[in-house]
């Protein structure tokens, strides 16, 4: 059997660890992807066993807030973990948006542990062609 060590890997969880779980006051961080599609913003946040009714998105001005949390699941009495790798604890993420993006119409989806934002591009920040008028004939002003 072949078995690949990753000896940074063993400080990740050693660090995650002593930090403990996050909480509302000092959250983890979530992983995130961000790109452009078309005429929409899609921002993807991987929360996998996250429960979506405790999914809160949450949108002040510009700023955009993202907060989960991973409860343990429920386990018999005479369960012994032999080993615990899945992050418990809560979950935040924030991002400052700009204001070409239209707020008013964000749309939220939970599919498979990622929760999707798609947040189109404001009309007025959309490429557009200026129509140049021809040149009007000169007037002189005489007096």
């Amino acid at each position: 059997m072949l078995m690949r060590t990753d000896p940074f890997r063993e400080f990740d969880r050693i660090a995650r660890e002593l930090a403990g779980p996050g909480t509302w006051s000092r959250p983890s961080a979530m992983p995130m992807d961000a790109y452009r599609e078309g005429d929409t913003y899609v921002v993807s946040f991987d929360l996998p066993g996250v429960d979506p009714e405790v999914i809160e998105v949450d949108i002040e001005r510009n700023m955009l807030t993202v907060k989960a949390e991973r409860r343990p699941s429920a386990k018999a009495e005479d369960v012994q973990m032999e080993l615990s790798e899945r992050p418990l604890g809560v979950f935040s993420r924030q991002l400052v948006l700009a204001d070409t993006l239209d707020t008013e119409h964000l749309r939220a989806d939970y599919d498979t542990g990622v929760l999707t934002l798609r947040i189109p591009i404001a009309e007025r920040a959309k490429r557009r062609r200026i129509k140049i008028g021809h040149g009007e004939s000169r007037k002189e002003i005489t007096g």
